[in-house]
């Protein structure tokens, strides 16, 4: 953790947390909105698989919420990454990234992550690719559902980035 994180702590969320997972994904004006309920049940059923940064106030600022895939369970799939505004620019996403994948890999035996990124989604491109690199994982791209898949209307593609096997030492 860098000395502008040093103020933050990072653990799993609550469901007190989901509102303002729902917020911050909402300010971040590039993810998928999702409704509110799901930010309350993620916080409820995905604890372990997410994770939050809170700054000295005990207040959410930022987040990665994830799950085991039920047919790889030893792969994490990053559903989503927000950092409050305020809070940017500081390395956080890649904190919150590397706590969040390093505890599963201890508790779940987490080898891979996967996480889908629409095409010009720069920051996400560079915290994933970045990711990879710091982990000395190999980085595999491939689109995972393209345009004509969703229902509602014009949607960019979703290229699936797999990352893995990963080069973690896990600390007790």
């Amino acid at each position: 953790m860098t000395a502008a994180q040093a103020d933050l702590h990072i653990d799993r969320p609550t469901v007190a947390d989901g509102a303002a997972l729902w917020r911050m994904a909402k300010d971040s004006k590039v993810l998928d909105l999702n409704s509110s309920y799901s930010y309350l049940l993620w916080c409820r059923d995905f604890a372990a698989t997410s994770a939050v940064a809170r700054d000295e106030h005990g207040e959410p600022v930022g987040f990665v919420t994830g799950y085991l895939r039920p047919d790889h369970p030893a792969t994490l799939l990053v559903w989503q990454v927000a950092v409050d505004e305020a809070h940017r620019g500081r390395g956080l996403a890649a904190a919150l990234l590397d706590g969040l994948v390093a505890r599963t890999a201890l508790e779940h035996g987490t080898s891979t992550v996967e996480t889908t990124i629409t095409p010009g989604n720069i920051a996400s491109e560079r915290l994933f690719t970045s990711f990879a690199e710091r982990h000395g994982a190999r980085l595999e791209r491939e689109v995972l559902f393209d345009t004509a898949l969703f229902p509602d209307g014009p949607h960019d593609p979703e290229v699936l980035y797999r990352i893995g096997p990963l080069s973690l030492t896990p600390s007790a």
